[in-house]
This record gives structure tokens, sequence and C-alpha cells, in this order.
């Protein structure tokens, strides 16, 4: 494997968050919020399931805010902007920015609150609107954020999420994306945070995820008949293969190409080693942190525009960027970190990488080359890793962070595992 001197674009913002953890009791100091921030240098922050499903039901979702369908929508009373506004800020204050989802938390259980659609689509879109005001124009005692990205909604084909019909969430979308970017006209306003496009590449699924294509598909075809925006389209998988993350990511592009979306982005803004079984323990392990570093590798040379890894909700089985029962950082959460000194490199640079030869990533600022590797599911070897005319130096990922392993001129051959972590410094 050899790290060379030729530019290949920008590095890609990937390292997004949903729901950074959130401490009821620092209030809106918020102190463990910006430390995990700024510790892993979180560019963003997707605000889905904030809190709600572990009990808040205070937060972010329009039904906690505007709490009484039947007020005036115009009357700043009849908003409880109290605990989002803390979240926001502790986001904001940390360095990171927001990706604001516009609907609900997934509603479990036998009796539903939340996930009926609107009684007026016309009004749930001005409700929106004012919560845009709260957030970028200071409306209601708010602020001035410049929040850019607002997504409508999150899968929708997915019945705790929306008991409607599929045509009732299009016109829900068709109204509010409308009525929103004609007063908001520099905002980017999408959807819909679909659940995953798994028949593509996977055998024998049920009906259920099959319906998920011709959903995407049907959705398009609706938005470019009504002449709705769609500045980014939002997707989600949860797979151990990382084949699976570009085979999504082709799909997606090719079908927004198909249908003329050329300047729509993609956004991959939920994503995570597996979603069941064994996986939940190996999301904090040396195995989720190599998957998710060697991902970042696949994404960069996807379609992808964006991503946000679900979780970082302290509570949640998903999160597998802090131990559940103390709240320290995991090796995955220094994987994260690894990846944030290459994205604020920005310049990204060809590494020669031969096959079977681990995933890798490189960026450059100045005269410093810092690169990411992962030997995921690889198999054991050795690897060489040369940077003419520069000083390499490793450091391998433990589950305690990175310990360094060495330094040479020129070349360097590493030991590699299943699951090896390494981190380069070249100079």
């Amino acid at each position: 494997m050899r790290i060379t001197e030729e530019l290949n674009g920008k590095i890609k913002e990937l390292h997004g968050v949903n729901c950074v953890p959130y401490n009821k009791r620092e209030g809106d100091d918020q102190k463990q919020m910006k430390s995990f921030l700024e510790f892993a240098g979180i560019p963003r922050s997707r605000l889905h399931d904030c809190e709600g499903a572990y009990g808040g039901c205070l937060f972010v979702d329009i039904p906690n805010i505007f709490r009484n369908f039947d007020a005036d929508e115009n009357d700043p009373d009849s908003y409880d902007f109290h605990y989002t506004d803390e979240y926001i800020k502790g986001i904001i204050e940390g360095g990171a920015q927001v990706v604001y989802r516009l609907g609900i938390t997934i509603e479990w259980g036998t009796k539903k609150y939340t996930s009926i659609p609107p009684k007026d689509f016309a009004k749930w879109a001005r409700i929106c609107e004012h919560v845009i005001m709260h957030y970028n124009e200071g409306w209601a005692n708010g602020f001035t954020y410049g929040i850019e990205y607002w997504e409508i909604w999150n899968e929708p084909e997915n019945p705790p999420m929306w008991q409607g019909t599929k045509e009732q969430f299009f016109d829900l979308y068709r109204v509010s994306s409308v009525h929103l970017k004609k007063r908001f006209p520099n905002i980017k306003i999408g959807g819909y945070g679909g659940c995953g496009f798994y028949a593509v590449f996977r055998e024998g699924l049920n009906d259920f995820y099959k319906s998920f294509i011709p959903y995407f598909t049907d959705f398009l075809a609706f938005v470019k008949e009504n002449n709705c925006p769609l500045d980014f389209y939002s997707w989600h998988i949860y797979t151990d293969k990382l084949s699976e993350i570009k085979e999504s990511a082709d799909f997606v592009n090719e079908k927004l190409l198909e249908y003329g979306f050329d300047k729509t982005e993609s956004h991959l803004n939920e994503w995570n080693y597996g979603a069941e079984g064994r996986r939940f323990d190996d999301k904090h392990t040396i195995v989720g942190a190599s998957f998710c570093a060697a991902a970042f590798a696949v994404m960069q040379e996807c379609d992808i525009d964006l991503a946000q890894y679900y979780v970082a909700t302290a509570r949640s089985p998903y999160n597998g960027l802090l131990d559940l029962r103390t709240g320290a950082y995991t090796c995955v959460l220094h994987a994260f970190a690894a990846f944030n000194r290459l994205y604020r490199a920005e310049n990204r640079i060809e590494i020669i990488r031969e096959d079977g030869e681990p995933y890798a990533i490189a960026a450059r600022s100045g005269d410093t080359t810092v690169a990411l590797i992962s030997n995921y599911r690889l198999g054991s070897g050795e690897l060489c890793l040369e940077a003419d005319g520069k000083k390499i130096t490793v450091s391998r990922l433990t589950e305690e962070g990175f310990v360094s392993v060495g330094s040479a001129y020129n070349r360097i051959t590493l030991p590699v595992d299943d699951y090896t972590v390494y981190s380069v410094l070249a100079e």
C-alpha cells in the first residue's frame, strides 16, 4: 500500500451522528455533550429519536413543541421550545451543526398518538415554518443558527412511524416542502429517511422489505410530477457488510438520476454495524470500530454526500460510541476522532491499494499526511506501507484507544489481523 502525493478531491463529511448524548441534570450548560462533540470533532447531529424513545417526550418532534394542534400556530405561546433550545444550544456550542428532522420519534405500542397523519397538512407546514423561524430568524425569543438541512419525516414506509397511506405521506411532503421552500428559499428541504433497500442485494426478504423500493421510486415520480423541492434524499442501512453500503448508495444514485434529480444530495443519515443479535455487543468493541473505519473509506468512494451514524444517545443499545454502563468513550469513538483528523486536513490524497489489502483513506494538510487503515474481515498477514520522503508514525487502535507502535522513514511493515485499525501520520 502506497500513500501518494496526488490530490483526489475533498474528504467528505461522513462522521456525523444522530442525537448527541444529552444530560438533563446539566441544563443548558451540557458539558458532557460538548466534550463528546469536541473529542471526536463530530461535525453534525441529526435530530431524530432525541430522548423521546426513553421517556423525554419534550424534544424536537413537532407534537412535543406544538402540543395542541388546534392552537394558534402564529402565537408564540402555542409552542414549547425549552428543551429543544437547550439541546440545540449544546450542539452548536460544541462546534457542530444540526439536521433538523421535522416529524416524530418512532412510536411503538398498541395505541398511536403521533404517527397518525396530521389532520391539516397546510397547518402542519405552517407550524414547521414557525419552528424554522425560531431557530433561524429569532422568532419567539429564538436564535439565528442558520440551520441548513430540514428533513420531512422519517421512515414513512414503517408503520410505527406513519399510520397513514403512501399517498397521504406524499401529499404531506408536497404541501410542506413547497410551502417551506417558498418561505425559506436558502434552506435545504428533503426527506424522507427511507428504511433501506435491502431487497436490492439480499435474497428471500418478505414483502414488507421489498415494498421499500417502489415506495422510493413512486416518491421520486410524485415529487417530479408535482415540482416539489428535493434538495436531499435521506436513507438508511444497518449491515455488517461493507459491500451493501456501496450497493445501496449506487442504487439511490441510479434512481435519482433516472428521475432527473441530478442535483439532489444523497444522505445516509442512519447507518451502523448491523441491528440484531451479537452485533449489539460488537458495536462497542474493536469489531465495530474496524467496521466504522472501513465504512468511512467505502463511503468516501460512493455517491454519498453526508452521513450520520445512528445513534449517539447515551442509553440506546445502538450507541457503540459510549460504554452503556459508564459513559466512557469506546474505541469506536476513537475511530471517529481519527477520521476527523482526515476531515479537518480536508484534501484527500490517493492511496494505491492492492486487492486484499486493508481499507484505507488519506488526507493532506500542508506537508502533513494523515491516514486511517482498517483490516475489516480481510484475514491475517502483513502490510507494507509506503510514503516516499516522509517519516511514517503509526498507532494501533486498542479497546482503550490508539497506542503508538513505531515509526520509520519511507516504508514500514505492519502486522494485520481481522479488525486491525491503524492511524498514520506521515511528515
